[in-house]
């Protein structure tokens, strides 16, 4: 079965376009949206404090675990001291002293004579340490540090502890070689020392900090949430007023399923991506400059190795945004199709099967699904790519900055604090192009999707009726029409009504009949003002159409389609659709007329059973459901557009005579393709490309030997 092409006008994707018009529509929200996206950006801010917090927490913690280098170096300090600091006088009262051996005296004096003036105080120092202990504690004085007492004892084994260590050893390594070999009111004063103070206002700042930024975000999400959600809602209600008042011009050609996957699919794509994607795009950017921003201000050298660790990010990131947009829009431009495809393959599976279409509609379905297919895996592809490059970039940095910070640390140009902070800044610099990459990605899809609801939201609507102030009243209607040199065109090429002119009495039974295409819908379509005319008029009872509204003429009028349509639900309620204070014998009458009440019977509720359009119920009883649900419309006018069409010989008598019984008093129109049926007719409207040619009632027409004589015996050929 061939199908035709897309009969939707895709238009070109302007990203940039679209998201400008979405956020016009969301201007109802602004204020929400602002406070949410305030909170976003807050709550990145905070999360930009914490790591350089955390840097400062860290050294305090590095600091409790670590001797105190600094009571060290400042009892070292004393000790040394008391070797140069009056030395003539502590040498002379040990050469009196008699308490010392005259041997210890005569090495004190050796020692003395290899000491010269130009000896710096290390080496003395290291020469007066190679002197016997009596001597050595002749010369040391005992001194106090933070209230403790360090005895010459102390300090001689201190500063012999120090000075046997190679002189190229820092502090801190000659601290931690001979830690436990220090005396004890040495050890207590540089043991590790925790600053409990420190560490609980740390603790408490970063709690508080993070606590912040979680309710932040929490309301920050909530009022995102709400927000696309009410969008959606309000578009879905946009969608369904629009509906009403489109014209039947624009159903005629756009296919169901494209309709459809507007209403659905494009909306939740909408509703979807926008409650992450803006809130995501604020924090992400915020993030992004921000962790740039508090790592120059941290450390510039490492600052420099975080970003050119990182800029290859960049490049690839904005080469393929470049490239993915077109798929997007190519994404939901095949969806619509597919979707459409799908709607008129089962609308129409009959036939299909009928015709053994089957393959053929497989085939073709599976172009449009290899469509869909290829440019979802071309976005999904291109997209996809963002967050492994993205980790590895992050991955990279990571290594980049441990690398050149340990170099940093080795070199006292940093604190191991700044490394931790700059492990978090690589993940806030980092991370935030992939969630950029993927927000984008996301409102691509929303930019595109938004695209369609709009361009339908756009459409051109049929004309206002606001200034419409004349009203006929149905109970009041005589049922005269006139018709004035009726022209249409659905468009300037196509010409449907050339000149169409006909008047008809109140009461008179008008049939119109003509070949395919004559146009003989188009005049009831014109009649009820589904569409304009393009020129003449239409007069009701003296009133032009035009200056009536289509809810008033279409309150006139009561329609028996050749197409049947039951909604779910009881068949009283499809019989009554629409039309109140109708009591439960006045439909039963009417379902006896028509002659349906024979299979209502035999259903097990009655009028109360549950049927619904797509139960199998016979084409035939859905025409006598729908003639019947004409029957109770008290209407002056009524239009039968082939409502006989799909019933059998028996039925249609009955209908038929149903039919008269409606007409009585009436005004009618009748389209009819078995010309049986409208002998009875007062007036017969012969139809021919858009013209009325012959004009009449059945014999008349007949005895005239033209065209409807040539329609009616052709009936009756074999």
């Amino acid at each position: 079965m061939p199908r035709p092409g897309p009969r939707v006008n895709e238009k070109s994707k302007d990203f940039f376009g679209s998201m400008k018009r979405l956020l016009q529509n969301l201007k109802p929200w602004k204020w929400i949206m602002i406070v949410a996206l305030a909170l976003a950006m807050i709550s990145a801010i905070l999360a930009l404090i914490a790591p350089n917090r955390l840097s400062d927490f860290t050294d305090v913690i590095t600091k409790g675990l670590q001797p105190n280098t600094e009571k060290l170096t400042e009892v070292a300090a004393k000790i040394s001291n008391q070797f140069s600091s009056e030395m003539d006088r502590k040498i002379t009262m040990i050469l009196s002293n008699p308490e010392i051996s005259s041997e210890d005296k005569l090495i004190l004096q050796k020692t003395l004579s290899t000491i010269s003036e130009n000896s710096k105080k290390e080496e003395i120092t290291q020469k007066l340490l190679s002197l016997p202990d009596s001597i050595l504690l002749e010369m040391l004085e005992e001194f106090t540090i933070d209230g403790k007492v360090i005895s010459k004892n102390d300090q001689l084994t201190c500063i012999k502890l120090m000075m046997s260590l190679p002189t190229d050893s820092n502090d801190s390594n000659t601290l931690l070689a001979q830690f436990d070999q220090l005396p004890s009111s040495i050890y207590n004063l540089v043991k590790p020392k925790m600053n409990m103070e420190d560490v609980k206002y740390y603790v408490v700042l970063l709690a508080t900090l993070y606590v912040i930024s979680a309710i932040f975000s929490y309301i920050q999400n909530f009022s995102m949430s709400s927000v696309s959600n009410y969008f959606a809602k309000n578009l879905r209600t946009r969608i369904s007023n629009k509906i009403n008042l489109l014209p039947l011009k624009y159903f005629d050609t756009h296919e169901t399923g494209d309709v459809l996957s507007r209403v659905t699919n494009d909306v939740d794509t909408i509703a979807q991506n926008l409650n992450q994607s803006l809130a995501t795009l604020v924090t992400s950017i915020t993030l992004f400059i921000g962790s740039v921003i508090m790592m120059f201000v941290t450390d510039w050298v490492m600052a420099i190795t975080a970003i050119l660790s990182s800029i290859i990010g960049f490049s690839l990131m904005f080469v393929i945004l470049g490239k993915s947009q077109k798929y997007f829009s190519e994404r939901q431009k095949q969806l619509g199709n597919l979707n459409g495809y799908i709607e008129e393959m089962y609308s129409g599976h009959n036939v299909v099967k009928a015709y053994n279409g089957g393959k053929e509609a497989k085939e073709n379905f599976q172009k449009l699904n290899s469509k869909l297919y290829e440019s979802n895996r071309k976005s999904q592809f291109l997209s996809g790519l963002m967050h492994p490059i993205m980790n590895f970039i992050g991955n990279f940095g990571y290594v980049a900055v441990c690398i050149v910070g340990a170099l940093l640390v080795m070199n006292h140009y940093i604190s191991f604090g700044v490394i931790v902070a700059f492990t978090i800044y690589v993940r806030l610099f980092t991370n935030p192009l992939t969630q950029i990459a993927q927000a984008m990605t996301s409102l691509q899809s929303t930019a595109a999707a938004s695209e369609r609801v709009f361009e339908f939201l756009e459409e051109e609507e049929m004309s206002d009726q606001k200034e419409i102030k004349k009203h006929l009243d149905k109970e009041k209607v005589k049922g005269q029409i006139e018709f004035q040199h009726i022209k249409f065109s659905y468009d300037s090429s196509r010409v449907i009504i050339k000149d169409f002119s006909a008047k008809v009495k109140p009461g008179q039974k008008i049939a119109i009949v003509g070949p395919t295409g004559a146009g003989k819908t188009t005049m009831v379509n014109l009649l009820m003002k589904f569409y304009e005319i393009t020129e003449g008029d239409i007069l009701i009872d003296g009133v032009s159409t035009k200056e009536l509204s289509r809810e008033n003429i279409h309150e006139l009028f009561c329609m028996v389609l050749q197409d049947t349509w039951l909604f779910e639900g009881s068949i009283l309620d499809n019989i009554k659709f629409n039309k109140e204070n109708v009591t439960k014998e006045e439909v039963w009458e009417a379902c006896k007329v028509v002659g349906v009440d024979h299979f209502i019977k035999t259903l097990p509720g009655g009028l109360n059973s549950l049927v619904s359009d797509t139960d199998t119920i016979s084409q035939g009883q859905k025409q006598l459901l729908t003639i019947a649900r004409g029957m109770i419309e008290n209407a002056p006018f009524l239009i039968l557009d082939e409502a006989t069409s799909n019933v059998d010989t028996r039925t249609e008598e009955l209908v038929q005579k149903a039919m008269d019984k409606l007409t009585e008093g009436r005004t009618s129109f009748i389209i009819a393709h078995r010309l049986s049926t409208i002998k009875n007719a007062d007036l017969i409207l012969v139809m021919k490309d858009g013209n009325i040619i012959e004009t009449g009632n059945h014999e008349e027409l007949m005895n005239q030997k033209g065209f409807y004589a040539e329609l009616y015996n052709s009936q009756f050929e074999l």
